[in-house]
């Protein structure tokens, strides 16, 4: 498959869904023409076509809030694009995650379960550079990787405990302690929650498990 094959409409234009490659979050809706999906590719960054400007945009130009591109799919009649990203910061302009945090349905929750573990990364990171007073994360921060480890530790075993004693409701708040200060862990080591996530689905084309 060549970008010639892509059907472009009568605009030379595609629509391109941006989506985590992590969560699986739709983060925004946007258009290419070819130029912008040819330095999509060798970038390896997203490149859109602005419709209202009539030019082509890096994302995160101007933020920094680039999106590293994972992979980039089509549809059956190759006329439409999913872009799959590693997102540095938000997708919206309006700084949310994704531009889609509206529902019509306002009663139902549309989020997918481990979207939270993406808000809590992005919460910690924020925690590490600004060091709010008084915030526990802060805290852990400041006492340093030993400190964290030992916490990691302490909520390990407490999950261990948890699950000896049969305790569902012990084992669910004990293993999202543990969740969380592996989160902190990871990002005192700078390693992004989406790098662990890339290893399991390796392993998982891998090994068919």
């Amino acid at each position: 498959m060549t970008i010639e094959e892509i059907q472009f409409d009568e605009k030379g234009l595609v629509p391109a869904i941006v989506q985590d490659g992590s969560t699986y979050e739709v983060l925004t809706l946007a258009y290419m023409n070819k130029e912008s999906l040819q330095r999509t590719i060798e970038s390896g960054e997203t490149w859109f076509f602005s419709r209202s400007r009539q030019e082509l945009w890096h994302k995160g130009e101007t933020s920094g809030h680039t999106q590293k591109v994972m992979n980039i799919k089509y549809d059956c009649d190759q006329d439409a694009l999913v872009v799959l990203v590693k997102p540095e910061g938000p997708a919206c302009h309006r700084g949310t995650t994704s531009c889609f945090e509206h529902s019509l349905y306002e009663e139902q929750s549309t989020e997918l379960p481990y979207t939270i573990l993406h808000k809590l990364e992005e919460v910690i990171a924020d925690r590490e550079q600004t060091r709010p007073e008084g915030a526990y994360t802060t805290y852990l921060f400041d006492k340093g990787v030993d400190k964290i480890l030992k916490k990691v530790g302490e909520e390990a075993a407490e999950v261990i405990i948890a699950a000896k004693n049969r305790d569902k409701d012990e084992l669910q708040w004990e293993a999202a302690d543990l969740l969380y200060h592996l989160l902190v862990l990871l990002r005192e080591q700078k390693v992004a929650l989406a790098d662990v996530l890339g290893v399991l689905a390796k392993r998982h084309e891998e090994k068919g498990n």
